[in-house]
């Protein structure tokens, strides 16, 4: 193992300690006023992938961040030191028009998706770029070489990671759980209660007139 895969572990590993420690201090119980008010069908969704699963499942997810994130940034960074033979080698047999475009293109995909996967920042864009990648570079080696385990195990194993933390999320221990619980506080602060005159179970007030004086008799 090279100095440089050992200092992105740690450089890795230190991420996800910052990213706990700013989930720890500011996620707060969400309440239903406080998604009620979020942006309708996208603030649920995203709740259910960052504060949903417990401590254990957001640690397992935080594994597989690391473990996909760390050992995709060396694919990336080999494409960028010299696209052109990445792109001769690969983009060519894909009959891509612009294949040193498509080169860059998949090694800042790789890169940048990687780091985003790793700290657990806008996961979603960070694992479909790397879904997106492995996607190609699949139909590539099934293109040139057939299925051929051999080939392929690698990709796949990629591939598969990428594609879970794009469908489950990050889970807690990631910067996207501590901005949406951020978010949510904001949106659930006394002046934004009330802001679109719903009570708590989601019922509309009325105003119901009462006549002052005796009745009559």
């Amino acid at each position: 193992m090279t100095t440089t895969v050992v200092l992105e572990l740690l450089g890795g590993f230190m991420a996800a300690s910052i990213a706990l420690w700013y989930v720890s201090a500011r996620t707060a119980p969400v309440s239903a006023r406080a998604l009620r008010r979020g942006a309708a069908a996208l603030l649920p969704a995203l709740h259910a992938q960052v504060v949903s699963p417990g401590w254990l499942a957001s640690f397992g997810l935080l594994l597989l961040r690391l473990s996909v994130g760390v050992m995709m940034i060396h694919h990336g960074q080999e494409k960028l030191a010299d696209p052109q033979q990445f792109a001769s080698t690969y983009v060519a047999s894909l009959h891509l028009p612009f294949p040193l475009v498509f080169a860059y293109a998949a090694g800042l995909s790789e890169l940048i998706g990687s780091w985003l996967v790793i700290l657990g920042l806008f996961t979603p864009l960070g694992a479909l770029a790397l879904t997106g990648t492995m996607a190609v570079a699949a139909y590539q080696h099934i293109l040139t070489a057939g299925l051929n385990i051999y080939v392929l195990e690698l990709v796949v194993l990629y591939l598969g990671g990428s594609l879970a933390l794009l469908l489950v999320g990050p889970g807690r221990c990631s910067f996207d759980a501590g901005l949406l619980a951020t978010l949510l506080a904001r949106r659930d602060t006394p002046e934004a209660e009330g802001d679109d005159g719903l009570l708590d179970d989601g019922q509309v007030p009325v105003l119901v007139p009462v006549e002052s004086g005796r009745p009559s008799r």
